[in-house]
């Protein structure tokens, strides 16, 4: 079929510039992942210096404690609260929006100084979590000056004891010696190499965490060390996984359903959730008693407003923070994992 002659069609409303109004979503659709499983899983405090201290204590080890009848006491041997510290960093998003940009109808936002706050906001938690996380690789322990930025160690500064690492890997150490009590004056050092997930490794883990007083209860991984978990998890000739009965989704349906992760790893030592981050390396998987680790604030998450200057509106939204690690040994790691090779037993 061909058109009449004379027809004018939606081509022929373009000739002379389009006269056509657009058709724009009055929706913005974002799928930037905003999940940070690390700082939503501890702790919160307050730090009211730039250097945050806490205290930390053992038991002396169980003994066979028999006394004679009737003998004369005397006085065990005590030892003082070990002091740990880290310097808190600061971490800011600033945005400048012009009188104009702010007062123009807009699609799907009323207020673009709103709009790109809240996106800042969610960009600065991102940010946080990559450091904090270690996605960063090892970040140190620094005052910092007037012409550096301080720095706050992050995880993998502190977990020092319990760690399993590929040859020529070490880690850090307090400024006390080893984890006995102060700042991480160092970093960890990554291996040259990497090696297998190796199931053995990451359960002698577990129970060094747990004999040395933690309760270890999540197992932190990357996507794509997730994935070579579960695949081993599937394919052992052990019978690993619990028959599923019923649909364990966020919105159970009806019918069948196929089983196709693991989210629950029972040991002998306790129950971990294994739990996916994006934003830490892949060669890291932690093992984390959520309960020992807690972020301190001077500041979090504030809004400041900066001085106008131009025909524009000024912002900031700014956190200053710290990493706390309680008890570095109630956690530990698997470092220079090779993502790569399947997991092995």
């Amino acid at each position: 079929m061909t058109q009449l002659t004379g027809t004018h069609d939606r081509y022929d409303l373009s000739t002379a510039g389009d006269n056509v109004l657009d058709d724009l979503s009055n929706v913005i659709t974002n799928i930037s992942p905003t999940e940070t499983p690390f700082q939503s899983n501890i702790g919160r405090g307050k730090a009211t210096n730039n250097y945050h201290e806490w205290l930390g204590d053992t038991l002396a080890s169980a003994t066979a404690n028999a006394k004679i009848d009737g003998d004369e006491f005397a006085g065990n041997t005590l030892t003082a609260a070990a002091r740990y510290g880290n310097y808190c960093q600061i971490s800011w998003k600033t945005m400048v929006v012009t009188r104009r940009a702010e007062q123009l109808t807009k699609a799907g936002r009323k207020s673009e100084m709103a709009y790109q706050m809240a996106k800042l906001g969610k960009e600065l938690k991102r940010d946080k979590e990559y450091i904090l996380a270690s996605g960063v690789g090892h970040q140190r322990s620094a005052v910092g000056n007037n012409t550096s930025a301080p720095t706050t160690a992050n995880l993998s500064c502190w977990v020092i004891n319990n760690n399993s690492r590929a040859s020529g890997g070490s880690s850090a150490v307090c400024s006390g010696g080893t984890d006995a009590y102060g700042t991480p004056t160092g970093v960890a050092v990554d291996s040259t190499t990497t090696r297998a997930i190796s199931e053995a490794t990451l359960l002698s883990l577990v129970a060094d965490a747990y004999n040395d007083g933690g309760d270890p209860t999540m197992l932190m991984v990357s996507p794509a060390a997730k994935q070579k978990i579960t695949g081993y998890l599937f394919s052992s000739t052990a019978a690993r996984v619990a028959t599923q009965y019923q649909d364990q989704g966020k919105s159970p349906r009806g019918g069948a359903s196929v089983l196709g992760a693991i989210d629950v790893w029972v040991t002998d030592f306790g129950t971990l959730d294994i739990v996916p981050n994006r934003f830490q390396r892949d060669r890291d998987v932690w093992i984390l008693d959520p309960s020992t680790w807690e972020v301190s604030y001077i500041d979090d998450m504030k809004v400041v407003d900066i001085a106008k200057t131009h025909d524009s509106e000024r912002k900031a939204i700014l956190s200053d923070y710290t990493l706390v690690c309680k008890a570095n040994r109630a956690n530990a790691v698997f470092a220079d994992a090779k993502v790569a090779t399947a997991m092995t037993a």
